[in-house]
């Protein structure tokens, strides 16, 4: 095929990856004036937080929620004008299910400055002992104690400090990996505690709002991929779909970027918004001070979603957490699937159960999935064994989220590169958050902000960079 240069000029910028980092670059981009091109592999904007049809049920890839303290999220919801489209917790209200129990315990917050909010909480906590409920309460209070930002974190173990500091596995197993698991995409036993110190300091233990849970009343796809593409043309943006790139050359004092139809861009700037194996493939030598392999070595972590339809609603609220039980969240997904408005079943319920961690379970056949999901269901929701399944499907996302194990922290680089005119965004980089929306968004951010401090050819002005410090970016 003939090579054909579709768009040049000054102060155009590709950004290669449609998700929510891509999306959060371009349209920062695109807002301060800059000739944006978006090329997204995919046929739809949206990334991990997508959607798709099965028959006249909408389906998200998988469960997403985000915390009040999520901001820079919430900045991209306005951005799109979406933000009525989701609901946000007044306060903290976590249902806690274990198999055989007569009703849910709550982990909730009350109206008391951190760390006091949680503390009537967790001193009730049905799901443990009244002695290890005082083992937690003195477990958060030393981790109150320590410093998010504190690097030296990334290389313990959480499960490891846990276990120095008076846990033990009922109380790991009944708490800790109630969280851990949902946000680090893996139990405390394998995780970093600088990731876990991010989540349960940032959101639970130092703001008492910071930790209210907040979800899509929507199809993930009508909240972030199809306004992002609105948004992106009003501004000026060119959305480009089908468009996987293959290679990116230095080119002067820009880029040539190449897509699998042999179609070129010639461009001034590049933010590289794609999965880390895909950008060390990429990145032109000596883009990155990182040894060869290191995305192999920042590894990754499977979350499974089961989702089923049944006849008769089987779970009351928004969303359940499990202890002692293979499931872990389930979510009501009724309302964003459209299952209401269909004719039949009048009256049924979609649920969404979402496996993280899920090493064990992302290369089980459908039938065996079924098989151990649906008694543990009904051991927590004594409905399910009256209720008639109507649907069994699941999603898998294998690649989910970068493996937040202890050592990781060095092998996720900055937005910046060794080249002027070359930015690095997405979930996996160095943001200080795990592999979250959150994550995602701050690294779009970063790098749009790297890119509009640069003089034309490249290069950053003194002031331009002192403010980049100052911003921490």
């Amino acid at each position: 095929m003939t090579e054909q240069p579709i768009g040049t000029g000054a102060g155009r910028v590709a950004v290669i990856g449609g998700g929510l980092a891509g999306i959060t670059a371009a349209l920062r981009l695109a807002d301060a004036g800059r000739s944006v091109v978006l090329l997204e592999a995919a046929s739809k904007l949206g990334g991990l937080t997508h959607s798709f049809q099965r028959g006249e049920l909408h389906v998200d890839n998988g469960q997403h929620v985000f915390l009040r303290c999520c901001q820079a999220y919430l900045r991209l919801l306005d951005r799109l004008g979406m933000r009525e489209q989701v609901s946000l917790q007044p306060k903290l209200d976590v249902p806690v299910r274990a198999p055989g129990a007569a009703g849910p315990a709550r982990l909730n917050r009350a109206a008391l400055p951190a760390p006091l909010h949680l503390g009537g909480s967790l001193l009730r906590y049905s799901m443990l002992s009244p002695a290890d409920r005082l083992r937690v309460v003195a477990g958060a209070l030393a981790m109150r104690r320590l410093a998010a930002d504190d690097p030296s974190l990334d290389a313990v173990n959480f499960g490891e400090w846990l276990d120095e500091h008076g846990q033990n596995s009922r109380t790991v197993a009944a708490l800790w990996d109630v969280f851990t698991v949902a946000t680090l995409n893996l139990p405390a036993a394998e995780a970093s505690l600088a990731m876990a110190a991010k989540v349960f300091l940032t959101g639970l233990l130092t703001d008492a709002a910071a930790g209210d849970i907040g979800w899509s009343r929507v199809p993930l796809q009508q909240l972030h991929g199809d306004p992002a593409t609105r948004a992106l043309e009003l501004a000026g943006a060119e959305v480009r779909t089908r468009s996987r790139l293959t290679e990116l050359v230095p080119d002067g004092a820009g880029w040539t970027v190449r897509d699998q139809a042999e179609r070129i861009e010639q461009v001034d700037q590049v933010v590289l918004a794609v999965p880390p194996d895909q950008a060390e493939r990429l990145l032109p030598a000596g883009s990155l001070s990182l040894p060869a392999g290191w995305a192999e070595r920042l590894g990754s972590s499977p979350i499974v979603n089961v989702h089923l339809i049944f006849d008769r609603r089987v779970l009351t609220g928004e969303f359940l957490a499990a202890v002692r039980s293979p499931v872990q969240w389930i979510f009501d997904r009724t309302e964003q699937s459209d299952l209401a408005r269909q004719a039949e079943p009048r009256d049924g319920q979609y649920l969404a159960i979402s496996l993280s961690a899920a090493d064990e379970w992302i290369d089980s056949r459908t039938s065996d999935i079924r098989d151990r999901v649906l008694p543990a269901l009904a051991e927590l929701l004594p409905e399910v064994r009256r209720a008639r399944v109507l649907d069994f499907f699941v999603s898998r996302e294998r690649h989910a989220t970068f493996r937040a194990t202890p050592g990781t922290g060095p092998l996720r680089p900055s937005a910046g590169t060794g080249r002027p005119g070359l930015a690095l965004a997405g979930a996996w980089t160095a943001t200080g958050w795990p592999a979250t929306m959150e994550s995602a968004v701050l690294s779009g951010e970063a790098a749009a902000e790297l890119l509009l401090a640069e003089r034309p050819g490249g290069f950053a002005s003194a002031g331009a960079l002192g403010e980049l410090e100052r911003n921490g970016t």
